[in-house]
């Protein structure tokens, strides 16, 4: 893990021309992603860095298209009804959700845990395909479409454990975690290499105080890690002792889903 491997002859990354006008309307749409109150013309451009009369023709064009909606009394443009389609067929286009949401429900319910299926990105984050709560007066709140820093949480932890980036590499990105209560690098890393070994992590009160969370790796045939699966829980409240058999079933559930993947 933490030495650099040569790259593959033969094996080059694609070339992806850059095209503005396609990369400021999807940083404008994951923006007003963020914002559920909307955002006015000046609001959007001096966050992205557009120039006011850039930003206001490919609004228009978005709202043309209903991916963008503006309030006519307000002016702030906000997420348009045409999104709500879109995500839908994506998520019916996505097996890994569709397949995992039944398993999921079956740990939610054993476990009386939140239980989340995400996917890495090639954008380094973390996005919740699918969820299952528990039948409890009290949940967490995880929602399909949350995204997050890639080495976040106990996915992060795998994350990093499947990865080939050398230990300079994985200090630059670990900077960019944001926690509740901080951990020094060495130590991070130490769990790292613990979670490589016996192929889940677990996060206790670190990246939000008072949230235990577990994960295990969906892998590929190559063995690159694709998804993960998450369980979380209050902390007081973790079945205690039992983090072992916690991670057991939820690697049962990950073998599975990866089996009907690699079969699709």
């Amino acid at each position: 893990m933490t030495d650099d491997k040569p790259d593959q002859p033969g094996k080059r990354a694609p070339r992806i021309r850059p095209v503005p006008a396609v990369t400021r309307a999807v940083a404008i749409l994951r923006l007003l992603g963020q914002h559920a109150n909307g955002l006015g013309v000046k609001a959007i451009a001096d966050e992205l860095g557009l120039v006011p009369s850039t930003g206001l023709h490919i609004l228009r064009a978005l709202v043309a298209e209903n991916l963008v909606r503006q309030d006519p009394d307000t002016k702030r443009y906000t997420l348009g009804s045409g999104m709500v389609g879109l995500a839908r067929a994506a998520l019916a286009n996505v097996g890994f959700a569709s397949l995992a949401k039944p398993l999921l429900d079956g740990l939610a319910a054993k476990w009386g845990l939140t239980i989340m299926g995400t996917e890495i990105t090639p954008r380094e984050t973390l996005l919740v395909l699918s969820v299952a709560r528990p039948d409890q007066p009290l949940q967490l709140h995880a929602s399909v479409g949350s995204e997050f820093y890639h080495l976040t949480s106990a996915t992060g932890r795998l994350v990093a454990a499947y990865t080939h980036l050398s230990t300079p590499e994985l200090r630059a990105k670990f900077s960019r975690i944001q926690w509740d209560r901080p951990m020094p690098f060495e130590d991070w890393l130490a769990e790292v290499e613990v979670a490589r070994n016996r192929g889940w992590a677990v996060d206790r009160d670190r990246f939000k105080n008072g949230i235990t969370a577990y994960a295990v790796p969906l892998l590929s045939l190559n063995g690159a890690m694709t998804h993960s699966l998450v369980a979380m829980g209050i902390s007081a409240e973790m079945p205690p002792n039992e983090g072992e058999a916690l991670a057991h079933d939820m690697q049962v559930a990950a073998d599975t889903i990866a089996r009907q993947l690699s079969a699709d």
